[in-house]
Parts: C-alpha cells; sequence; structure tokens
C-alpha cells in the first residue's frame, strides 16, 4: 500500500471508501515487523489497534469520525496511556503500568487517532542518539550504522520508516528536532506551555515539550489544532485560544528571516550543512524574503546554562523513583539505605546517573548561588535578547544540529562530544519560543540534512508556513 505523504489525502480515501482504517493499521503492523530490527517499539499494541480501526471505520460510514479519524499515531516512551506499559527507556521502571492517560494522548482519541505503540527514547529523554536506552539503541532507517537523533529517535524512525503516521516525542534541550533532522522528517517543537504537559514522565520541567514529529508539515499542523490549550491538570499551561492552524497554514506573506553569523561560520557546523544553510538563504532572497545576517552573542552561553538547569530539575524529578512505591527493586538490599542505593544505582543507566549527580551539584548549598542562581539570570537575559530579535524578524534560521547523523558509538566515551549536538537546539528551550526542524537536502553521503527555524511565543502558524515554503527533501 502507499503512503501518502499528508493524512488529509488518506483521510480523503478513507470517506470514499477506496482504503480502510483497518488496512491502514495492517500497512503500518507490516512495516514494524518487517523493520524490526531498527528497535524502534517497545511495545506494539496490535490486536487493540485493529479492534480500533473497525471500529472507526463503522464512524466513517455513519459520519460520527473525529478530525482525526484514522491517523495512527506512535507515542514516545514518556507519555502515559491508561493501562499500558510506561518506562521511559529505564530499567527502573520495570512493570510499570500507567494509571491514566496524558492530556495530548486522550485529546487524540477523543478525535479517533489510533494509537499503535510505544517507542523507544533515550532513558527519561536523556541522550542525543538514542544510545542510552535500557531496551538498546535504535538505529536510523536511512543508514543502519548511524544514530536516529534523541532522545525521540525511536519516535523519529517510526515516521520515517512508515510504522506510523505520526509520534509524539517530547523536547527539552531539541529532542524532537534534532532526530527529526537525523532521520529526514518535520519535527516541532511548540511554545513552552502550548501543550499540557500532564501525562509526560518530567526530566526538565520548566523546559519539556510534547512535540509532533511527521513526514508532512500539515498532519503537524492539524495534530497541533487537536492537542494544544488549557488543561485543567496543568496549572502552567497556557489558556490563550488555539487557533486552526490547518487554515492558517495556507496563508502566506513575505518574511523577514535572521540568520545567526556564528552558526554558519561555526567550526563544528559540517561543511555540507553550511552550504545548505547557504543555498536557503540565497532562495529566501530570490523569492523576495528579505533576509539578514545578525550576531547573538549569548549563544556561546545556551549550552552551559541548559545543562546546568536542565540537570538541576532532572535531580530533583527523579528523585521519586527509588524502588518504594513502584518499578525496579534491588534485590540486594538489606535495609532502607541500601534499598534507595542499590535500586538508584542498578536502575539509572549511566548518562542518568551523570545528570542526577551534575544535578545535585549545583543545587548543593555550596554551589547553588555560583551555578543554579546564575544560570537563571543568564536564561532570563537569552530569552530577553532572543524575543528582541522577534521585535525585528520574523525567525531565526539555523542548522538543527552541527553535523548529519553520526555513527554508533562514534560519542559515546565523551559526554562532552554528544552535548555538543545539542549546540543549535537548545536555545529554543531555554528561551521557552517554538521551533522547526524540516528536511533541507542530504549530505555525500545521502544522510538527511535539517534545518531549523525559530519564532516568537504562539508563532507556530507561521513557522509551519515558513516550513512548508523550504522543506527541500
Amino acid at each position: 500500500m502507499k503512503n501518502h505523504s499528508s493524512f488529509l489525502k488518506i483521510q480523503s480515501n478513507l470517506r470514499t471508501g477506496t482504503v480502510s482504517c483497518v488496512d491502514r493499521v495492517l500497512f503500518h503492523l507490516s512495516n514494524i515487523r518487517e523493520q524490526s530490527h531498527l528497535n524502534a517499539f517497545l511495545s506494539v499494541y496490535e490486536d487493540e489497534a485493529l479492534n480500533r480501526a473497525s471500529e472507526i471505520d463503522r464512524k466513517i460510514k455513519d459520519g460520527t469520525a473525529g478530525k482525526l479519524a484514522g491517523m495512527v499515531v506512535g507515542l514516545k516512551d514518556v507519555l502515559c496511556y491508561k493501562e499500558h506499559p510506561l518506562q521511559a527507556g529505564s530499567k527502573i521502571l520495570d512493570g510499570f503500568v500507567s494509571q491514566f492517560t496524558a492530556t495530548a494522548v486522550q485529546r487524540l482519541l477523543d478525535e479517533d487517532a489510533i494509537i499503535i505503540g510505544r517507542q523507544n527514547c533515550d532513558e527519561f529523554a536523556m541522550g542525543s542518539s538514542n544510545e542510552n536506552s535500557a531496551f538498546g539503541p535504535v538505529l536510523n532507517s536511512i543508514d543502519p550504522t548511524c544514530v536516529p537523533g534523541g532522545s525521540s529517535g525511536g519516535s523519529a524512525v517510526a515516521v520515517a520508516a512508515d510504522m506510523c503516521q505520526v509520534s509524539l516525542g517530547s523536547d527539552t534541550g531539541g529532542s524532537v528536532r534534532q532526530p527529526a533532522a537525523f532521520c529526514g522528517i518535520t519535527g516541532l517543537k511548540p511554545t513552552y506551555s502550548r501543550i499540557s504537559r500532564h501525562g509526560l514522565v518530567a526530566y526538565g520541567s520548566s523546559f519539556d515539550c510534547i512535540g509532533v514529529l511527521s513526514k508532512s508539515v500539515e498532519d503537524i499542523a492539524l495534530v497541533l489544532s487537536v492537542i494544544a490549550g488549557a488543561d485543567d491538570y496543568d496549572s502552567t499551561v497556557s489558556r490563550k485560544p488555539v487557533p486552526n492552524y490547518s487554515v492558517e497554514l495556507e496563508q502566506s506573506k513575505k518574511f523577514k528571516v535572521a540568520y545567526l553569523r556564528d552558526t554558519i561560520e561555526s567550526e563544528a557546523l559540517q561543511g555540507e550543512i553550511k552550504e545548505s544553510m547557504q543555498d536557503a538563504i540565497a532562495q529566501l532572497k530570490k523569492d523576495g524574503h528579505t533576509v539578514e545576517a545578525i550576531d547573538f552573542p549569548l549563544l556561546k552561553y545556551t549550552l552551559p546554562t541548559y545543562y546546568i538547569l536542565a540537570t538541576a530539575e532532572a535531580s530533583s524529578n527523579l528523585s521519586r523513583f527509588d524502588g518504594v512505591r513502584y518499578g525496579y527493586r534491588s534485590p540486594k538490599t538489606n535495609d532502607l539505605q541500601s534499598l534507595y542505593k542499590k535500586t538508584r544505582s542498578e536502575g539509572f543507566g549511566k548518562e542518568v546517573q551523570r545528570r542526577i549527580l551534575l544535578g545535585t551539584f549545583v543545587l548543593s548549598s555550596s554551589y547553588y548561588d555560583a551555578y543554579y542562581t546564575k544560570a537563571q539570570k543568564v536564561r532570563r537575559v537569552i530569552r530577553e535578547k532572543t524575543k528582541e530579535i522577534f521585535q525585528r524578524f520574523d525567525f531565526m534560521l539555523m542548522p538543527t544540529a552541527p553535523t548529519t547523523a553520526f555513527k554508533l558509538g562514534e560519542h559515546t566515551s565523551n559526554p562532552l562530544e554528544m552535548y555538543l549536538a545539542d549546540l543549535f537546539s537548545v536555545q529554543a528551550n531555554v528561551a521557552g519560543v517554538p521551533g522547526i526542524s524540516f528536511p533541507y537536502g542530504k549530505d555525500k553521503q545521502g544522510l538527511p540534512i535539517g534545518l531549523q527555524a525559530m519564532a516568537d511565543d504562539f508563532e507556530e502558524s507561521k513557522l509551519m508556513q515558513f516550513a512548508k515554503l523550504l522543506t527541500k527533501e
């Protein structure tokens, strides 16, 4: 069966009876089985998805189906789905089953989307390569010797390899956009607070965003219209009205675009990505858009600011995983202290332990003001200076990552090298603004190149218009 690029085309065929929801689910299940070596899915809800597809086929015939009737969706293993397993890619949540459904997931179900399974990810969404999962690495479907990016690597591979139409991931420092770039698809990180975080396993609570991955900007617009908006279960979510992103996607105008001189001149930037940036800039100018190089001296502070604050929040958030109430419990314990120590040292992987230790260090009484307090002040300045740019420009255009997908194991021995993969993506999270990664050609090895755009708060409509304008497979 052909996989259409946009769900709207699929939905048209569903309504005319050319294809059924059951057919769509069977198509994706076949791809999941044939590409199981990629390790993208941890659980596949085969019978449940087929039963739901049959039910939605009946709704379509009756004219009572929801907006997403027949859309097949995968969930990153950090999103709660009632009575389904949830482990955040970690051994420490062995055997845990969700007691409730995340708000974003429930809103998909309410509009008749079909959840096909739970997708592999870096443990507790901490990683840039999807090599940190307790269930083994995810392989890139374009070149299985390469990483798919992280932490939403399973979610990106599932979309790229037609194992589902759309995936929901999470983006704390680039975890939707970077794997989207590495896998040749589109990934949106919305404005912080645009989507409820209720039911999302917390890593860094002031950074975490639920994001959407798809081959099609139209799919992302449709899904965002459904899952965004106020939620009584999340006091941090925005109550701003949710636009009809699908309608606004068709609107367009001449844009003012800034690009950071430091990014295009960075020694860390792969040559072919630099060429893609230059090509995109030339294309925008040719089409009548205003493009201007600007300086952003604070760029070098975004990565350290992110890692100080995100690890501090992780240290606090992950203290709840102790083996007392649920999940893994070490069998080698003899008192409460050994229960905590052994359970956490055996249950958490090395990268998670590293970030917990770093976060605990920066929160300690001797270093709290020197690191944590100072980083909060720097974050505020980064946000203010970023928003000043959007007073003059519609977008900031930059590479999503410094390189295309790197080889498995290439950076695992040097955490600092791995952290540098987030060099260009963390600014959107530190500033809290929306960002989107879209494919823009390939390198000499045939690996996808991703460019990203950032915009002001709640400007997702413009971002998706821009991505649609520039996307180049």
